[in-house]
């Protein structure tokens, strides 16, 4: 092929391109409209190469770039909220305590009675309590940026609505996707807990019994036996769904109670039947435990004993596992239009969630590891054991029965959540129009909640609850991160008109901003502007400069992350390349923080901002992607091959069928 041919066989290829896309968009009868279009297309596209090959070039580079253009507006168009009708308001009726409820009866269920076993065991041992400081810090700095996004947008939805309103339809795919992944993985978790709490009520026949059937044919990375109990969970709640059944405010607020009491009973037994010997055994205490017991298969291994028996690594790799335990709290934000005053119960409720969740998981921690050495901690029911353990027989069914209760209302909270968030993507045509459909009788979205529960029946039927656990974790730090990014762009761009009536009442900007009306004031103005801006109100030129220095934060700090992750011990020991690449990296941070800092922020009004910006976002993502870089690789595939099936969904349904972008278009 010659160079003057080759415009000429782009811009052939590029028109097949563009044309197989229109037919995607048009019914198939008109397809034969086709065999017109096509000769007519070959026929213009020699006469203009013979006369003009020149011409042809240029008129296939602006039409590429207008392609281009028209596809890069779809993947940051926002979704403007048109304003509801008074007959499609929810009424406003849940205070900040009910709002609390929600969010404590959804976080303290599997992560506190299941979770903390599982860490105390095999991962951090008595240091599970740091383990559970870390990730409340970095929860309560997500907390935060999920507090101005509830003021921002006072309408119920999710991370995925906020997104979509603030930053555009590919960010708020990206947020979608993983919320159903963290939501329908969380249920399956849940349940496998669930099973594993009532199988120790009944003396493990259950699993004794699946054990011996299928425990030969079951893959390696699948569980030692499927749990059909769990399974049939999952689908007894997902029929009741399917029938209409509302989410049980009352029952969560009695069995949110219950598991409240229950908590404190069990930190106050800790205190009192506990042994601080426990938090400084060694290896003459396991070597004596071990010769004593006739099961030593049901010990788990000594590390170096005392109260970090696994060093460093094992608290970083128990809060990166421990951010399951805090899903939940965000469940307050799909409330905001029950709320009854949504800007200010929000955030107030939000962080009451987590201080009281963080109380919670630290005493229950602690109480758990001083009555048993954490080597003797049984995985699938931790505390029933354990008052087992000292003596306390009756106090195990009282516990199990509480367990129970609280892993019945964090169930129903996640398994009413999952359908939403799949309806909304579906109504914007994100994901397939199939699963928005609601039905006649029922009033319910059958497709998504069918969808939904099948998937998490099936999880939760072939993995193990630890797995579940690492897989949730990665799903939701990733969607942390995306809302501290998203507030932190949004507050540096210009005031964010939400709605449609607002749109149209929008002021045009004031001309004659040098960053906006003299392209042609050169490199030194441009330089100038990243530290010296010349508005005191976000314009254009400075939202773009802050959006295209936090996509570079965000990879400067990703690249800091691995390495510190990979490399911790010659990092900082001195090693002459790693700590080298790593100061770089720390100075390279900082002054592209500061170029963020010194540019206008939006004044509108609201009642809650993040406070201390950039720093508090950037920190928050920081600590997200570093604890996301303790998983363990097969966690990683997992992640990775969800999000691609994602893609492949986005890119070849969602984008060219999505109603925002075809109506903006």
């Amino acid at each position: 092929m010659s160079i003057r041919t080759l415009p000429v066989y782009s811009l052939v290829v590029f028109s097949v391109f563009v044309l197989s896309e229109h037919l995607c968009e048009r019914s198939i009868d008109d397809a034969d409209d086709l065999w017109v279009l096509g000769p007519v297309w070959h026929l213009e596209c020699d006469w203009l190469c013979s006369k003009d090959p020149i011409g042809a070039a240029s008129i296939m580079s602006r039409m590429l770039h207008q392609y281009v253009r028209q596809f890069g507006q779809k993947l940051i168009h926002k979704r403007p909220l048109e304003p509801r009708q008074e007959s499609e308001r929810t009424a406003a009726h849940l205070n900040t305590l009910d709002l609390v409820a929600v969010g404590v009866g959804s976080t303290l269920g599997a992560g506190v009675y299941i979770l903390t076993g599982e860490l105390a065991k095999a991962r951090a041992g008595p240091a599970t309590v740091i383990c559970f400081l870390v990730a409340a810090l970095s929860c309560v700095m997500s907390s935060l940026c999920f507090a101005e996004f509830g003021a921002r947008v006072p309408r119920s939805g999710t991370a995925y609505l906020y997104s979509y309103v603030t930053m555009g339809q590919l960010c708020a795919f990206i947020t979608g996707w993983n919320l159903i992944l963290s939501y329908v993985i969380a249920t399956a978790s849940v349940a496998r807990a669930w099973s594993y709490i009532f199988d120790n009520l009944i003396g493990n026949h259950i699993s004794q019994v699946l054990q011996e059937s299928f425990s030969l044919n079951i893959p390696y990375f699948l569980a030692r036996s499927p749990d059909f109990f769990a399974l049939g969970l999952v689908l007894l709640v997902t029929g009741l769904q399917v029938l209409g059944v509302r989410e049980l405010t009352l029952v969560n607020k009695v069995f949110t109670g219950i598991n409240i009491l229950v908590l404190s009973f069990i930190i106050l037994s800790g205190f009192i039947k506990g042994d601080v010997h426990n938090w400084k055994l060694t290896e003459q205490d396991y070597a004596l435990d071990t010769s004593g017991s006739t099961d030593t298969s049901s010990f788990g291994p000594l590390g170096s004993g005392g109260f970090m028996p696994f060093d460093f690594e094992g608290i970083l790799h128990g809060a990166a596992t421990c951010f399951y335990a805090f899903l939940g709290f965000d469940f307050i934000a799909t409330r905001g239009e029950e709320a009854l005053n949504p800007q200010r119960s929000i955030p107030i409720s939000i962080m009451i969630t987590l201080f009281i969740c963080f109380l919670a998981y630290f005493g229950v921690s602690a109480a758990l590891t001083l009555m048993v050495p954490y080597y003797q901690i049984h995985r699938d029911s931790p505390f029933p054991q354990a008052f087992l353990h000292v003596g306390w027989d009756p106090a195990r069914y009282v516990v199990a029965v509480g367990t129970l209760c609280a892993l019945t209302s964090s169930f129903l909270g996640t398994m009413f959540t999952t359908p939403p968030v799949i309806r909304a993507m579906a109504e914007d045509r994100l994901l397939f129009w199939g699963l928005a459909q609601i039905h006649a009788r029922t009033r319910t979205p059958i497709t998504a909640i069918m969808s939904a529960g099948n998937l998490a029946g099936v999880m939760a039927l072939l993995f193990e609850f630890r797995d579940l656990v690492d897989f949730v974790s990665i799903g939701t730090l990733s969607v942390y991160s995306l809302v501290a990014f998203s507030v932190l762009v949004l507050r540096y761009q210009r005031d964010q008109n939400l709605s449609k009536k607002d749109k149209t009442e929008m002021k045009p900007e004031v001309e004659g901003s040098p960053l906006d009306s003299v392209p042609e004031a050169g490199n030194s103005n441009i330089l100038k502007s990243l530290w010296f801006s010349t508005s005191t109100t976000p314009t254009r030129k400075s939202g773009q400069i802050v959006y295209g220095c936090a996509s570079l934060l965000v990879l400067l700090l990703i690249i800091l992350s691995l390495i510190l992750a990979q490399w911790p011990r010659r990092v900082f020991s001195g090693d002459p390349v790693l700590t080298t690449v790593a100061v770089l990296l720390l100075l390279l941070i900082t002054g592209v923080t500061v170029i963020i800092w010194r540019q206008p922020q939006d004044p509108s009004p609201l009642y809650f901002k993040v406070p201390a910006l950039p720093v508090l976002p950037l920190v928050s993502i920081f600590l997200n992607i570093y604890l996301m870089m303790q998983m363990t690789s097969g966690t990683w595939a997992q992640f990775g091959v969800w999000n691609v099936i994602g893609f492949l969904i986005y890119f070849g349904y969602g984008i060219r069928h999505s109603l925002a972008g075809n109506n903006h278009q």
